[in-house]
């Protein structure tokens, strides 16, 4: 389903970018941009941007960036076509009806097809608890003290002893067995043909934020295995997307939600009137479960059992939930193992406490690295300092990690720590661009590790080296109070320097991915300089892939004295390829002065030439003596075009 461009290009225009961040960032003008903190990403100094010149946000932090269609994609973890439709009730904008193919017809229809044999299932399930069959079951229930109201609400059930019930049930009301196998509920094999997957199980419906059934979990009756079953992921039910309760706990009055492990848990607490809670689906915290709950709140108390397991499953979920921009806190119910035990045993008002007293992640994370040193002498104390200086590093705020150090000198000083002993420890580290022990993987130090700080670097490489340590650590004076980076140019983002830990994900990119994004930047704020960048390069000169189709719609839209950046990224429907070319956009550089801008063009230029002609020479068909020649040919302009580049620069756009 795709709506036309001039379509999309009037419900984008309609839609200010800075009216609609508005209305879920704090922004503050910023000379012609307006800075906030980013909603993608935990932070304490403002990286984000929106620039409604160009009608584009961008976060020099994590490198989430785009229009306004790709800001509620990413904030609302909605569709390209969920967002337009929002954005387009927003203006007031009446959206034509779209012909569906015969496909999308056919997607269309059997999505609703398997919502409907799910929503009858779940309806045969709470009757038959009901049923002679289901006392067992019920009375599993009711002695686990839910009430009749709480087993409603959740619409709890129950499938019989009989492996055929339910599919004989779906095959009365008229569904095909093709369909009843593809909906999750049945299994099959030689001997049997198609059977219940679920039998003798209280039944739990899992429900997405909508209240529709989309898959089941089963608690056997009895001492079979496995104890708890789940519905296989189907094309309506991703485990790693959807949280149990979520239905019933995004619209509670609380400020954070509780995220406990299993089903018994989240109806306990909600019978109890702690209606946040919410609980994954038999899976470990996933990057789409943390990003679901951003949606709902920005923090999320963590609630797992006691146990060894528990305490991992916590260690786990909390730098994913940190990395989606959510803060989080640990609930301890010691000696008690889980929240329905907790409740039965103290009530709700003593649970109420241990919620109100939720230790802060970090703090439980160092507490834990204690346990595992005996603390008993200068060689383990020694391992465990190493250790929390290391985990110091995740913090890029120099605020939030003294914070962090004062509060742990407070809690260790006994052992002789002292805040500036710590302090110099985490610099130590940070200069050796170490955040990782020697034994992790050796690849995912290399992606998330600092750089180094080197001396500075002479000729071409100074134009892409890194910020100093003093500018990553001071945006304010290196923003100079006003614009944000200036446009144009390249430095890492903010945070990437000497102590500094680089958003997940973010890959520091070579000298000659930066010349092309430094073109692509040049051309989309100052258009006029296109007839003097076509003169030596063209799209097809654009090595990366993403960058060439991009390279190809600007120089398009230059030459047609028609560029509109924003307009230019609605052809980008998925969210990541939109923050992508939104990157493309705001690279930086900071240069001082028209003597460093020229030669910041002519190395970008060169350098876009020469990797240009490397992969046509490595591409080139030895066979084809015409190609060779060309090679030649564009070698020796190569070569002139160096020894001339005095002659390329930048022209007066003012």
């Amino acid at each position: 389903m795709r709506y036309t461009d001039d379509v999309i290009e009037e419900v984008r225009s309609k839609n200010d970018i800075l009216d609609v961040v508005s209305q879920y960032v704090k922004l503050t003008r910023k000379g012609s941009s307006y800075a906030g903190l980013c909603p993608f990403h935990n932070e304490k100094t403002a990286s984000f941007y929106v620039t409604p010149s160009k009608q584009m946000y961008y976060c020099f932090g994590c490198g989430a960036g785009g229009n306004v269609f790709n800001f509620i994609m990413q904030y609302e973890n909605a569709s390209f076509t969920e967002a337009l439709e929002r954005l387009a009730d927003r203006a007031g904008v009446t959206l034509p009806k779209i012909e569906y193919s015969k496909e999308a017809r056919e997607k269309a229809l059997r999505r609703q097809k398997l919502l409907e044999i799910n929503k009858a299932a779940a309806k045969f399930f709470y009757f038959q608890l009901r049923s002679e069959q289901g006392k067992e079951a019920l009375a599993y229930l009711t002695g686990r003290g839910l009430s009749d109201e709480t087993i409603r609400h959740f619409g709890l059930g129950f499938a019989g002893p009989f492996s055929q019930t339910l599919r004989r049930y779906l095959k009365e009301q008229g569904y095909e067995d093709e369909l009843l196998l593809a909906s999750g509920l049945f299994s099959v094999d030689e001997r049997r043909g198609m059977y219940d997957k679920f039998w003798n199980r209280v039944m739990f419906p899992i429900m997405d934020v909508s209240g529709r059934v989309i898959g089941f979990g089963g608690r056997v009756m009895g001492e079979g295995k496995p104890k708890y079953l789940n519905s296989p992921e189907t094309e309506i039910f991703d485990k790693g997307r959807n949280l149990y309760g979520l239905h019933a706990a995004r619209t509670t009055r609380e400020n954070s939600l509780i995220l406990c492990e299993g089903y018994m848990d989240v109806i306990a607490m909600h019978q109890a009137g702690f209606t946040q809670a919410v609980a994954s689906l038999g899976t470990a915290l996933t990057s789409g479960h943390a990003s679901l709950l951003r949606r709902y709140t920005r923090e999320v108390l963590l609630i797992y059992d006691s146990d060894n397991a528990g305490v991992r499953a916590a260690l786990r979920a909390i730098p994913i939930l940190r990395e989606a921009g959510i803060t989080s806190r640990v609930v301890s119910l010691s000696p008690y193992k889980d929240p329905d035990e907790f409740i039965k045993a103290l009530g709700a008002d003593e649970f109420k406490k241990r919620l109100d007293a939720a230790i802060d992640s970090f703090l439980f994370m160092v507490h834990q690295k204690e346990t595992e040193e005996k603390m008993d002498g200068p060689q383990s104390q020694n391992r465990f300092f190493d250790a929390v200086s290391r985990m110091l590093l995740d913090f890029p705020d120099e605020l939030e990690r003294n914070l962090y150090i004062e509060a742990i000198v407070k809690e260790y000083g006994r052992f002789g720590i002292t805040s500036e002993g710590l302090r110099r420890r985490v610099g130590t580290l940070s200069l050796k661009g170490r955040y990782r022990t020697p034994e992790e993987d050796e690849s995912a130090f290399r992606r998330q590790s600092p750089h180094t700080p080197k001396e500075a670097p002479s000729g071409e490489d100074a134009y892409y080296s890194a910020m100093s340590a003093e500018e990553a650590e001071n945006q304010e004076a290196y923003y100079g109070g006003d614009d944000p980076p200036p446009y144009g140019s390249y430095s890492p983002s903010a945070g990437e320097g000497a102590g500094h830990k680089k958003p997940r994900g973010r890959e520091r990119d070579g000298a000659d991915k930066i010349a092309q994004k430094l073109v692509l930047t040049w051309l989309v704020n100052k258009p006029k300089i296109y007839e003097t960048v076509a003169r030596y390069i063209t799209p097809g000169d654009f090595t990366e892939p993403l960058y060439s189709k991009v390279a190809a719609m600007v120089f398009r839209d230059c030459s047609e004295g028609n560029m509109n950046p924003a307009r230019l990224l609605n052809a980008f429907t998925v969210s990541e390829e939109q923050a992508a070319v939104a990157g493309l956009f705001n690279a930086h550089l900071h240069l001082d002065g028209d003597e460093q801008a020229d030669r910041a063009f002519q190395d970008a230029i060169i350098r876009i030439r020469e990797d240009s002609l490397k992969k046509k020479n490595d591409e080139w068909d030895p066979k084809d003596l015409a190609a060779l020649q060309k090679l030649i040919k564009e070698k020796q302009e190569l070569e002139k075009l160096k020894q001339n580049r005095a002659g390329i620069r930048l022209p007066a756009t003012s």
